[in-house]
């Protein structure tokens, strides 16, 4: 699986390759109600045709009926009325602002799949004024932001997420991590295992767990994830974790092994404040029992301690 902006990027690049016209848009502003957040982007083809969304469905009819026969870059307003709303789903109406941008410069959009392919972040910055378009490399502080005048979008992942354990669970996270823009890396020292894995997007490390761990943990945007069960693996990834001050760190397994974890980590000299950071076992109670089901409720939970 794909990110949405990187599957957006490579509609627009299909679709100028065949000779369309094709107009970007991105949100930049909101009021009210938004099942969308800033930075969010569609294209929108001569013939209407779309893809992506800036509203989550309440204006895009509207937008395929906006495509531009000119290349400047323009900013418009939407208002999302209590009718549309209620549709879907919304608490309110509000009003969004949009930038409408004529793409020209397909080589430039290939130039940020390729990065995003070499696991780097990108940053496409819009004049308005001019339509001037500059890429450059971003650090993981950068954001996108949009001044009235300029619009800084910023490609690639800001979050980090190490998996434990290249078994089919780890699969199954990788897949739901990468339509969510994280950055996978997946450790797996067992040999019997390291022929199985088959995401080209995902780094693989046969390294020793806290070794895979202090590597590429090194700020607080990483999340460990330890899905061996193998208490001689899996710990070895928590303690550096917890040690490290990750945002997140936990474990599969049932409540009474995790309750021995904890109880392990406590003895191996880790502070209880650590120990009481970890989560175990991972994921939300859904009554999930696949490895799809069990994917599904670990993503939740990072969705919801990331949302606050």
């Amino acid at each position: 699986m794909k990110s949405t902006d990187k599957e957006i990027l490579l509609t627009a690049v299909e679709w100028l390759d065949g000779g369309y016209d094709v107009e970007l848009v991105t949100l930049v502003k909101a009021w009210g109600s938004s099942p969308r957040p800033v930075g969010a982007m569609a294209i929108v083809r001569q013939d209407g045709q779309l893809y992506g969304s800036v509203s989550g469905g309440c204006i895009e009819k509207q937008i395929t009926t906006t495509l531009r026969n000119n290349d400047s870059s323009k900013l418009l307003q939407y208002e999302i009325t209590a009718a549309q709303a209620l549709r879907f789903g919304l608490t309110c109406g509000g009003t969004l602002q949009l930038v409408f941008e004529k793409l020209t410069d397909v080589e430039s959009l290939r130039y940020i799949i390729k990065q995003l392919e070499l696991r780097q972040r990108v940053s496409r910055r819009v004049n308005l004024e001019g339509s001037e378009v500059t890429i450059s490399s971003a650090d993981r502080n950068a954001d996108f932001s949009f001044d009235g005048t300029h619009l800084t979008k910023v490609f690639g992942p800001v979050w980090r997420l190490i998996l434990i354990g290249a078994g089919e669970l780890s699969r199954r996270v990788a897949d739901l991590a990468l339509t969510l823009d994280y950055e996978v890396l997946v450790c797996e020292p067992r040999q019997s295992l390291n022929p199985n894995w088959r995401i080209p997007e995902v780094l693989f490390d046969n390294r020793s767990p806290d070794d895979v761990v202090k590597t590429y943990c090194d700020d607080s945007r990483c999340i460990v994830l330890a899905l061996t069960h193998d208490p001689n693996l899996d710990d070895l990834a928590v303690m550096e974790a917890l040690e490290l001050g990750v945002f997140y760190v936990g474990a599969l397994g049932s409540r009474k092994n995790n309750t021995l974890r904890r109880k392990r980590l406590l003895a191996l000299g880790i502070d209880k404040t650590q120990v009481a950071r970890f989560h175990g076992p991972v994921g939300l109670r859904i009554g999930s029992r696949t490895p799809a089901e069990i994917a599904v409720s670990i993503m939740a939970e990072l969705i919801t301690l990331r949302g606050g």
